[in-house]
């Protein structure tokens, strides 16, 4: 840190506090060189993680929603829960992990392709409301191409 009277860059911390909420951290400082001490506060910083969508809007990232659809997805399936939530954590990690930004696409694909390992009818249910299906022919199509992959 560089102290204010100096420029010196090198310090000491003389003491430490984490605020009453514990959501910054007050710390007392002495600059090496000129002996000023001085105060400093941590926080952590937010970075939202955006979500690219199909239509070209962006929107935070959102488990919750993630977790809507599975389990939309996966309603009445012999489907155990922690299942569910390893997708979702993955997800979210594959979000963090990402430049500050991913494309609904690369999180719908990674899910339809779990769902598909999973279980079939999750997967056709997630599959009819991510891929948007705008006819009956669309739909079958895609269980046909499922059904053939199975053989």
């Amino acid at each position: 840190m560089k102290c204010p009277e100096c420029g010196n860059f090198e310090d000491k911390v003389v003491e430490t506090r984490e605020s009453k909420e514990g959501s910054y951290i007050r710390r007392r400082r002495e600059c090496l060189r000129c002996g000023k001490r001085f105060t400093t506060y941590e926080k952590v910083e937010n970075i939202p993680l955006l979500v690219a969508k199909k239509d070209g809007r962006r929107e935070e990232f959102d488990l919750d929603k993630v977790r809507k659809g599975l389990y939309r997805a996966v309603e009445k399936r012999p489907i155990p829960i922690k299942q569910i939530e390893q997708i979702a954590r993955h997800v979210e990690e594959m979000v963090s992990n990402s430049e500050k930004e991913i494309t609904t696409n690369r999180i719908g694909e990674y899910i339809m392709g779990k769902l598909k390992a999973l279980d079939k009818v999750a997967y056709v249910r997630f599959a009819s409301v991510y891929l948007d299906f705008r006819s009956l022919e669309e739909f079958l199509s895609e269980l046909h191409n499922l059904m053939k992959k199975e053989e």
